[in-house]
């Protein structure tokens, strides 16, 4: 029998597809290496990031004062559990604080885990200090959100996708229209225990509320008594060009969910961060997660701190992502439908006539770009926030020659 020998490439695709549960569909690319904004292959080909772990890697691949950070834990301690304090957590939680302008930290590992934790703290912040009667808080929420796929988020989710074949759904939650303050103002009760929604959709393709709704939202909530809650998991520390989204228009919540960037690309860490008012409601033995908080995330998180408090990131969010926006604005009409979004990240919709976004996609990564669809129909850009205008420009050319001669 003649011995088969496959490039690279396939052996490790098929390793994953024979032993791996098939809940992805990656493109075809297997990444060894990463600096900055860009990956290596297995087979040495070089590739720009353009999606950077959905803003997970906003500072880039191995940025050295985050690997730096994590070298020096991994010598000293990396777990305690909750059950002992340790030298990092409370530093972590004060330093997360100061560059949020909030009063307390809670932490958690992943992006889900944050918001199920603000879920669960509103509700009590209903039954505790606004009175709801027990078991009847609810929250609104809105359509076409992304905010994890846990059974009791993918409850409030409006993708078939992510819905189908996993109910029976958790109760307590209702659903109006991204971006109509009518909608909201009618479903907000005086059961309502908290407003929670995205600032930018990410997942429906980038989406930006319409001027002032935000600040709608925030009225409303105080009107009526109700948390704001934010995910900023995907749009906020830095991604938008402020450190929230919210901060375009001025805006404060109650609750923040933050993730992904907050653990530098390098390990899961998530928090919800707020006012002592409402995290202050738990108490021991009410909520808690074997890792959140422990001495790995926390040196690895104080560190993403301390690159955020500097405003550099931020800076070049907003210089580089109106220079994104010009560009790909020019691309309207050509291949492309619309740009929306805000800093260095995009929504390019597709015209009609056009490749699907999959197919954009592969294309893309065929000129050694990574981006990756979103709704089948919208390109998803964000680059990392340390990226440079060359290479920004060298992404955004071939978007423009995949769509051009494809659109």
């Amino acid at each position: 029998m003649t011995a088969t020998f496959l490039p690279a490439t396939e052996q490790f695709i098929a390793l994953d597809e024979e032993w791996s549960t098939h809940n992805y569909h990656p493109l075809p690319v297997v990444i060894s290496h990463g600096e900055g904004a860009w990956v290596t292959d297995v087979e040495g080909r070089r590739y720009l990031d353009f999606l950077s772990g959905y803003s997970s890697l906003n500072f880039g691949h191995r940025h050295p004062d985050l690997v730096a950070a994590a070298v020096e834990q991994l010598g000293r301690v990396t777990l305690t559990s909750r059950a002992f304090h340790h030298d990092r957590f409370g530093a972590f939680c004060r330093e997360l604080a100061e560059l949020t302008g909030t009063d307390l930290v809670l932490a958690m590992n992943s992006g889900a885990e944050a918001v199920e934790s603000a879920i669960k703290v509103a509700r009590k912040w209903a039954y505790r200090v606004k009175g709801v009667p027990a078991g009847e808080a609810e929250i609104v929420v809105a359509g076409s959100n992304f905010h994890g796929r846990t059974t009791t988020i993918v409850s409030f989710s409006t993708d078939d996708t992510a819905r189908d074949d996993f109910g029976p759904f958790t109760p307590g939650f209702r659903v109006v229209r991204y971006g109509s303050l009518d909608d909201l103002r009618a479903a907000v009760t005086d059961r309502t225990a908290a407003v929670l929604l995205e600032p930018v959709q990410g997942e429906a393709g980038v989406v930006v509320p319409p001027a002032g709704y935000l600040r709608g939202v925030r009225e409303l909530c105080d009107e009526r008594g109700v948390l704001m809650i934010a995910d900023e998991i995907q749009s906020g520390l830095g991604r938008t060009g402020e450190l929230f989204a919210l901060d375009h228009e001025g805006v404060r919540a109650d609750l923040y969910t933050l993730g992904k960037a907050l653990g530098g690309g390098i390990l899961p860490v998530s928090a919800v961060v707020g006012s002592r008012d409402v995290l202050g409601v738990l108490r021991p033995g009410e909520h808690g997660s074997t890792f959140g908080g422990n001495p790995l995330a926390c040196a690895v998180g104080r560190a993403v701190v301390r690159l955020l408090a500097t405003g550099e990131y931020q800076r070049r969010s907003r210089e580089l992502g109106a220079h994104l926006h010009a560009r790909l604005g020019e691309l309207v009409g050509h291949g492309v439908a619309e740009v929306r979004g805000r800093g260095l990240w995009a929504g390019v919709e597709i015209a009609p006539g056009g490749p699907r976004g999959r197919e954009a996609s592969e294309a893309l990564a065929g000129l050694g770009v990574l981006c990756k669809e979103t709704q089948d129909t919208t390109l998803r850009v964000a680059p990392p926030l340390m990226i440079s205008r060359e290479d920004l420009d060298r992404g955004i050319d071939a978007i423009g020659q995949v769509l051009r001669t494809r659109g």
